[in-house]
């Protein structure tokens, strides 16, 4: 189900966040949609459940419009995108499901767990991080069955995070990534297919029993759109190969953060 609501002041300021969300959510990788969930709850004051959907219709454009310009630069690895999304599928109706037993408290405080879990194993998975030359020439990790079973069980997380939680699971599928220890911008690349796919799953499965606020979609994408498409040009440009552990860092603190702020309220 869809509806308007009335447009208050304080949603003036969604679309510079937006503008911002959708810049650095394509340099990084994870769309943004951990971003909008917490605005819409702590700053909007919207439902939980209906800031769930809501949050996963105005992230598919940043997915898409990201993995897009991502793909043109050659920074999206197909076989593994899709070996992520087909798990993803999966965990998307799980999420769903989960999704429906949860009072809106614990739904917030759930999130707030997992972005903040997340976080700090991207902290110490960065700590051990160490790049082979041939990976980083190739940028195609290993397809043995370790790393196939490992890519699904992010993948099938990554889904249900973005069912349950309406963001982009970016969490688990940066974790997952990273941990094949392939470049920087393919991560970021091949992450924003996979949640471009993820969030269609999700959408079509809470379509039927949540309400999506159009007008808070409306104010988000009007900047955010314009953040996807300036995210991977400004990424081309730069050099990542010194500065790759930094950028681990800063995507482990924001989550971390994001999650203690949840948690909290």
């Amino acid at each position: 189900m869809t509806f308007y609501s009335p447009i208050e002041p304080i949603y003036y300021i969604l679309p510079f966040i937006g503008l911002l969300v959708g810049l650095f959510g394509t340099m990084v990788g994870g769309g943004g949609g951990f971003v909008f969930l917490p605005v819409l709850i702590l700053i909007v004051d919207v439902p939980a459940h209906t800031a769930v959907i809501t949050s996963l219709v105005a992230t598919l454009p940043v997915g898409i419009a990201g993995s897009l310009g991502h793909y043109r630069n050659g920074n999206v690895n197909l076989r593994l995108a899709l070996m992520f999304a087909l798990a993803g599928l999966f965990g998307a109706f799980a999420g769903v499901s989960l999704t429906n037993l949860m009072t809106e408290k614990g739904l917030r405080i759930t999130f707030g767990a997992y972005c903040f879990l997340m976080g700090i194993y991207i902290f110490f998975n960065t700590r051990n991080f160490t790049m082979s030359a041939e990976n980083l020439h190739k940028g195609v990790p290993s397809f043995n069955k370790k790393n196939i079973a490992k890519n699904s069980f992010f993948g099938f997380s990554a889904g249900t995070i973005t069912g349950a939680f309406g963001t982009s699971g970016a969490a688990p599928l940066m974790a997952g990534l990273l941990s094949l220890s392939i470049p920087i911008k393919l991560v970021i690349g091949t992450s924003l297919l996979i949640v471009a796919s993820n969030t269609i799953f999700a959408i079509g499965a809470h379509f039927l029993v949540g309400q999506i606020d159009l007008t808070l979609v409306m104010f988000l994408t009007a900047g955010s759109m314009i953040g996807a498409v300036i995210g991977p040009l400004l990424l081309s440009r730069i050099d990542t190969s010194h500065s790759e552990g930094r950028i681990r860092y800063i995507i482990a603190g924001v989550m971390a953060v994001l999650g203690i702020l949840m948690i909290w309220g």
